[in-house]
């Protein structure tokens, strides 16, 4: 779900809503939602509090179900479209979180996102995986994300929460 403040300093942009964000109207708003705000080191109160953290997903809509399982893609249209305008409108962003593949694809270009992950981007992106459940054997494979990564992004993002 799109979500933003002129007051925040962290932005998160991940791919679309799921069925369960759909149907509640909260970016995250489900296990992977857990996961991430674990990850980030916060509770629900600061995650949906819009002054301190905004949301922009790849896609603006629910992109439907895959024939075997699964949800749809974003829409390809959404982020050309309607991206560089809004964060036209942001300038106090500093730290922009890249949730999954399609988000790292659109703004750090071509590579695996353990790659991706792994060089930390300069600037101000952080790539992370997307928080589902299928990254639990992606962790465990990757220990240096627990250890290395996840103590910058909390401390990132209390920083600017």
């Amino acid at each position: 779900m799109f979500r933003v403040s002129p007051t925040a300093k962290l932005l998160v942009i991940s791919q679309a809503p799921g069925t369960k964000v759909h149907a509640s109207g909260l970016p995250f708003d489900d296990a992977s939602g857990d996961r991430l705000r674990h990850w980030m080191g916060i509770g629900r109160e600061v995650f949906y509090d819009e002054t301190r953290l905004n949301f922009m997903p790849m896609g603006f809509c629910y992109p439907g179900r895959l024939r075997n399982g699964g949800d749809a893609p974003p829409r390809p249209e959404c982020a050309p479209l309607w991206h560089e305008a809004l964060l036209r409108h942001l300038p106090q962003l500093e730290l922009i979180l890249l949730v999954g593949g399609y988000a790292q694809r659109r703004y750090l270009g071509k590579g695996s996102m353990t790659q991706r992950v792994r060089a930390q981007a300069p600037g101000r992106f952080l790539p992370l995986p997307h928080p589902s459940w299928r990254t639990t054997g992606w962790e465990k494979k990757n220990p240096w994300f627990g250890e290395e990564i996840l103590p910058k992004l909390r401390a990132e993002v209390a920083r600017l929460t």
